[in-house]
């Protein structure tokens, strides 16, 4: 029996949008770069529907150990790279397929230690590479202004300020070390949540795991690397959770593939270039009704996916694809 769960282990996750990734960019074949490995969902499904190869990165050590019950049933189909997608040209070039299914994964949430949870009681760590700043060193170092703007422009909290202002009053008395301990500053500060509102901390939560993790310049950088590694004819396949990813996502694939248009009619043209994406669909993809009812996580889920041309691949400023900036001098 064990012999068996080794080979044919259950999926510990349900991987979000799934189905419609597979249908939008089928046939799948040829070699396949996931950024996002995580719990090894995207990629299974990518070797099950033909791809010759997946090379896998993470930069959780953690998704590698979980996979290790089941990689070797794939052999060298399946390359495993610990690194950042922001990099992800460095693992792979000539590639038939990207896929990148951003934000935090299930498994991270799930474990208290991590700290990335509001709703379990763990350490205020929220780091992905289990290196680096943690949460609690943003929470009890930065000034109130900063962590505003963090709360602000990477959560979309339009309380910011006042959380802000409870944080530096609470840490005064004790410094932050736990999530609940935070999630508890935050919840006072706010008004009751209303029957079917999110849980008070979500926007706060998510802004400094944003932060701690640099994850709005990983997504500018690993879309620009991706343009890098895709061949021609080869796909890419963004799935966000939240409008800040989705807006930089497709702002990225407007402006890669001629269709952003011009913010001012009467600034002058700029040079016509030739596109280096084509995108499917102009619409984003979202949950059907049925992966709703399987997967309650897939309600915010959008995703978006594009062919590289032959183009050459160039550059794209952070601004130009709505990336939210900090003010200098205030991290």
């Amino acid at each position: 029996m064990a012999a068996a769960a080794r080979t044919e282990p259950a999926l510990p996750h349900i991987p979000v949008l799934l189905r419609p990734l597979l249908a939008a960019v089928a046939p799948v074949s040829g070699v396949w770069l996931d950024g996002t490995f995580g719990a090894g969902g995207y990629t299974r499904a990518l070797l099950d529907a033909g791809a010759a190869q997946v090379i896998a990165v993470d930069r959780d050590p953690l998704a590698f150990e979980m996979a290790a019950g089941w990689a070797a049933q794939y052999g060298d189909r399946l390359v495993q790279k610990l690194g950042n997608f922001a990099e992800l040209d460095t693992f792979g070039s000539d590639l038939d397929g990207i896929v990148l299914d951003l934000g935090v994964s299930s498994m991270q949430l799930d474990q208290a230690e991590r700290g990335f949870s509001f709703m379990k009681d763990g350490p205020l760590d929220m780091r992905m590479s289990q290196s680096g700043i943690t949460a609690a060193d943003i929470v009890n170092t930065e000034d109130e202004a900063a962590l505003a703007d963090i709360l602000y422009l990477f959560g979309e909290e339009r309380a910011s300020r006042r959380i802000a202002r409870a944080i530096v009053r609470a840490r005064q008395e004790e410094p932050f070390e736990t999530t609940l301990q935070l999630a508890a500053v935050i919840e006072a500060s706010l008004p009751p949540a209303r029957p079917g509102q999110s849980h008070p901390a979500t926007r706060s939560f998510q802004a400094l795991r944003i932060a701690v993790n640099g994850e709005y310049e990983a997504l500018h950088q690993g879309l620009m690397a991706a343009e890098r590694a895709l061949k021609p004819g080869g796909q890419l396949a963004v799935v966000t959770f939240h409008s800040i990813e989705d807006r930089m996502a497709k702002r990225f694939l407007q402006q890669r593939s001629g269709g952003a248009g011009r913010a001012n009619r009467y600034a002058p043209e700029a040079p016509e270039t030739q596109p280096q994406f084509r995108m499917k669909s102009r619409k984003s993809i979202a949950a059907d009704a049925a992966e709703l009812e399987e997967n309650p996580r897939a309600r915010s889920a959008r995703l978006r996916v594009a062919v590289r041309t032959d183009a050459p691949a160039g550059s794209i400023e952070a601004r130009d694809i709505g990336m939210p900036q900090i003010r200098a001098g205030r991290r």
